[in-house]
């Protein structure tokens, strides 16, 4: 989520005729971009591609903007896509997928009294010492208060905006579209699957009755452990449409890559740590990277924890795959790593036939860094664009992509969204070390 600080107030868009209505509006604003872009390079001899018209400067603000309005599913699956692919979708397009990130507006105080009276009834303010009316935070789903309660109880309570389950389902397909009519994806690739999943996932996050149930798992899950903090599940005030729960300080953790060494050292051992133990121990991970859904306590060193409506089983063959995985890693084998891609879902048959030298040398730059001994310095991205460099030379054969299995999609989003986490802060962690502690029977 991102914190509010200004007063942009704007009502969501509930119904599914004035949502179909915002997509409509912005499928004419864009066409009429085109239209004018398209004379304009005419006019000047050029012989412009389609592709070329729809991702101008003025499309790329004009689809930023009415999806951060429309909020929900449109706004989510922008931001997931964003933080996932951005490094393989067109500039222009991962423009308007990165302008989702920090772009939420707020619920006016009317549609904000409309929706905690039909919770909570009309005279629910009468049941608080103090609710702030202005929210903390705004995000895709829903935006955070604070309030006290008569006995003193601080808590953090998320209103989820109106219309958002019932668009969940438009609002993937419309998003799509965009994808396709944008040309990052090819006509050839079944993403039905993906999109299917995807909804699944967006009507989970939603619920939020389901959301308050994984927060107590997680709760107790990790009661007694001195390195996080889960806030407590508040079951009064909580239903479908609002979740509450205990209140709990901490700055964001993104202050911490300005701390010391040790500190962010610290920090993201711990997020590693976890990590690893819901694959490997819990069999439940929440899926959701995001930034926003980790604070840090500079007083105590400890890790907030929010946000579990990403929260989902693993399934026990993904579980083992990742252990053949990172096993095969350790082993030093390239012959083993690739056949544990294969398995996994990783690689699909037809890139390893048609691009096998190019992913063994992708591979051997893994093993290289996976292998060293002592910490892992994420800061040193060296490795990184190589990797980048060939895995775009290899994305370049669209004929050979490959949609791994959707359960390792949302455990390697986490794993990524941490990694992504410890660039940022910089952080130097004995990855390798952690790894052989939580593959019993692997030696140093």
């Amino acid at each position: 989520m991102t914190d509010e600080r200004d007063s942009r107030g704007r009502a969501v868009p509930s119904g599914r005729l004035s949502r179909l209505g915002v997509f409509g509006r912005l499928a004419g604003g864009v066409a009429g971009g085109v239209i004018a872009e398209g004379a304009r390079r005419l006019a000047d001899g050029q012989r412009p591609q389609l592709r070329d018209l729809l991702l101008t400067p003025g499309n790329v603000g004009r689809v930023a903007e009415q999806l951060s309005h429309l909020r929900g599913a449109a706004m989510k699956l922008g931001q997931m896509i964003s933080m996932d692919a951005g490094d393989f979708l067109p500039a222009e397009l991962t423009q308007i997928l990165a302008r989702l990130r920090d772009r939420a507006h707020h619920m006016p105080p009317a549609q904000l009294q409309q929706v905690l009276a039909q919770a909570w009834g009309k005279d629910w303010r009468r049941r608080f010492a103090r609710f702030d009316a202005g929210p903390m935070a705004a995000a895709s789903i829903g935006q955070v208060h604070r309030a006290r309660t008569h006995d003193g109880r601080e808590l953090a309570i998320k209103v989820q905006y109106p219309g958002v389950r019932e668009s969940i389902d438009a609002d993937v397909d419309n998003v799509a579209t965009l994808l396709r009519v944008s040309g990052a994806l090819p006509k050839t690739l079944d993403i039905a699957p993906l999109l299917a999943e995807a909804k699944r996932q967006l009507h989970e996050e939603a619920d939020y009755v389901r959301e308050g149930a994984q927060l107590a798992r997680f709760h107790k899950l990790l009661a007694g452990d001195d390195a996080y903090v889960v806030p407590t599940f508040d079951a009064e005030f909580s239903g479908p449409s609002v979740l509450a729960m205990s209140f709990v300080e901490g700055v964001p953790i993104e202050t911490l890559a300005e701390g010391a060494q040790d500190r962010r050292d610290a920090a993201m051992a711990s997020l590693i740590a976890l990590v690893l133990r819901e694959l490997f121990e819990f069999g439940v991970m929440q899926t959701d990277p995001n930034f926003a859904n980790y604070r840090y306590q500079p007083d105590t060193g400890k890790l907030v924890l929010l946000d579990f409506g990403a929260a989902r089983a693993v399934a026990q063959s993904t579980v083992d795959g990742y252990r053949q995985l990172l096993r095969a890693g350790l082993s030093g084998s390239r012959d083993a790593v690739r056949q544990a891609a294969i398995s996994v879902g990783f690689l699909g048959d037809a890139a390893v036939a048609r691009h096998g030298a190019l992913i063994d040398r992708m591979i051997d730059v893994i093993l290289v860094e996976l292998n060293r001994t002592g910490p892992f310095d994420f800061g040193d991205r060296a490795f990184v664009g190589v990797l980048r460099d060939q895995g775009m030379a290899m994305a370049a054969d669209r004929d050979t992509w490959h949609v791994p299995p959707v359960d390792t999609l949302f455990v390697q989003r986490k794993i990524s969204g941490t990694a992504l986490l410890a660039a940022r802060l910089k952080a130097r962690v004995d990855v390798r070390a952690m790894v052989l502690q939580a593959l019993p029977g692997e030696n140093a």
